[in-house]
């Protein structure tokens, strides 16, 4: 992860999203574009795959029998980097570039989504832009010692039992939602942990920016800067949650 306050030599970043929600025009058919999506994007994505869900409809009545139906429908045609750490999807409501880790930094991206952007816009003629949103998935490796843990010296933000003489902490969820007073980004966070492994307490730290803004489909400079806004929030946010000893984890 890249901030302008700080560059981390080792991001616990494993996946980064980027996604964008459209109107589409009327009459959208996704099965429709998966030879031309392959077509456009198999110079660098030259594996695919089609990502279906099912749509289940029941009807009952008093005086009749249950009637049920299913069918299946695309939801998204995903196309995977030949490195496989990439993933372009074109979906039912819009686009979205997936990185899993090795992460650098989001400016070595953009290029990229930039150009796959384009590629979507293309294929689709999206009427608007309803939302962008940027979602991290951070896995940070807290050290244990005999398999204890004084969180507060790593989270700001953390769990807080009611009563921390009697009560031994097993496990903890916490989920927040606020939205940013200028910008009016909103944002999500999940704070979690795992099963401790080798002397490790695995934390999961999930933070989703989100620009409700609308936008045209081909205003790339009003869409950069969007998502540098968004960032900005998020990684605001990720340097407010930790102490400077967990930040220190990611620099060696």
């Amino acid at each position: 992860m890249t901030d302008p306050l700080i560059r981390l030599k080792n991001p616990p970043i494993v996946e980064a999203i980027f996604d964008v929600d459209c109107d589409l025009p009327p009459g959208f058919d996704l099965a429709a574009l998966e030879g031309p999506s392959r077509g456009r994007f198999g110079d660098q994505y030259q594996k695919s795959r089609v990502q279906f869900i099912h749509e289940y409809d029941i009807e009952a009545h008093a005086d009749a029998p249950l009637n049920a139906s299913s069918r299946r429908v695309i939801q998204a045609l995903q196309f995977l980097h030949n490195d496989d750490r990439q993933l372009v999807q074109v979906r039912t409501p819009g686009f979205s570039f997936n990185r899993l880790a090795p992460y650098s930094s989001l400016d070595d991206y953009l290029p990229e989504i930039e150009r796959t952007w384009r590629i979507y816009v293309d294929l689709t003629s999206p009427v608007q832009i309803r939302a962008i949103r940027l979602r991290y998935i951070n896995r940070i490796l807290l050290p244990m010692t005999a398999n204890t843990i004084d969180l507060d010296e790593f989270l700001k933000i953390g769990p807080r039992l009611p009563d921390g003489d009697n009560l031994k902490l097993t496990g903890f969820l916490i989920q927040q939602a606020a939205i940013e007073d200028d910008t009016k980004h909103n944002i999500n966070l999940v704070l979690t942990d795992q099963a401790p492994t080798n002397e490790k307490l695995p934390v999961i730290l999930d933070i989703t920016v989100t620009s409700p803004a609308i936008i045209e489909s081909a205003d790339w400079p009003i869409m950069r800067r969007t998502i540098e806004s968004l960032r900005s929030l998020k990684n605001r946010v990720f340097l407010n949650m930790l102490t400077s000893k967990c930040i220190e984890l990611f620099q060696s």
